[in-house]
């Protein structure tokens, strides 16, 4: 059983990159043990459709490799590698205790010699460019307050023509939902997180996170800014969270 968190986070407008990347550290180094149920719990199970829906959005043309950046327990690695038989899969994060999970879902699902979970920082990935034919990020650039140098890494290490795909929450901007998601980012959520959660407050910089994080519109013409060409949004779930797809330029592409 997880030790509760008597904790306090600071909004993310107030803090330096340095500080947030520690606090995000920390933070989710606390709740691994109910992230996963509370993920599904707490989006009505839609987490699911929105990583499957994602995986069906990827072509492997070339490496057959798949990198998966900041891949908490594993999600997006493990259903990609159900759907996609004939290729390998990455996942890199940098919080242990998330990564130690993950390794546990794949060896039950027994996918551990096709996926690898290892340390890593989505600022510095350790690899080689061109070495993925697609890669992906599920719910964590949100976390991530260089957001363009991380797109740019993702983007040196993808094939030429192949995709870098981030799927976000984002504030919906629906009239008619707009503020029942506003009351229920900053009033319902917190609430169940204190019931199931060891470190509530933890949810309460998901809301803080989510509102402070860019529109569709301009998250997409900051993947052009880094360098990727085609980019297109898909809204999920009346536009509660969106999957962005950016190419890198190369043979074909412009």
């Amino acid at each position: 059983m997880e030790k509760p968190v008597n904790r306090k986070y600071p909004s993310v407008r107030a803090v330096s990159e340095a500080e947030r990347i520690g606090m995000v550290k920390e933070m989710f180094s606390t709740i691994t043990g109910k992230y996963d149920f509370l993920n599904h719990f707490l989006s009505l199970r839609r987490d699911i459709a929105w990583r499957r829906f994602t995986v069906k959005k990827m072509r492997f043309f070339k490496t057959m490799r798949f990198l998966d950046v900041a891949c908490g327990t594993g999600d997006l690695s493990i259903d990609a590698a159900m759907r996609y038989g004939g290729i390998s899969v990455t996942g890199a994060d940098f919080v242990f205790e998330m990564l130690e999970l993950g390794k546990v879902k794949v060896e039950k699902k027994g996918l551990d010699r096709r996926i690898t979970l290892m340390q890593g920082d989505a600022l510095e990935l350790p690899f080689c460019d061109n070495s993925f034919d697609v890669v992906g990020i599920a719910f964590g650039i949100r976390n991530i307050p260089d957001r363009e140098r991380a797109l740019r890494e993702m983007l040196r290490v993808v094939v030429p023509g192949g995709a870098v795909m981030v799927l976000e929450m984002t504030f919906i901007q629906n009239r008619l939902f707009k503020l029942f998601y506003h009351v229920y980012l900053n009033h319902i959520l917190p609430r169940l997180a204190r019931r199931f959660s060891p470190n509530p407050a933890a949810y309460h910089y998901l809301a803080d996170s989510i509102m402070n994080f860019p529109q569709p519109d301009a998250f997409a013409a900051m993947m052009e800014k880094a360098g990727m060409v085609r980019v297109t949004k898909y809204p999920l779930t009346l536009g509660v969270t969106y999957l962005h797809v950016g190419i890198k330029p190369g043979e074909g592409t412009s």
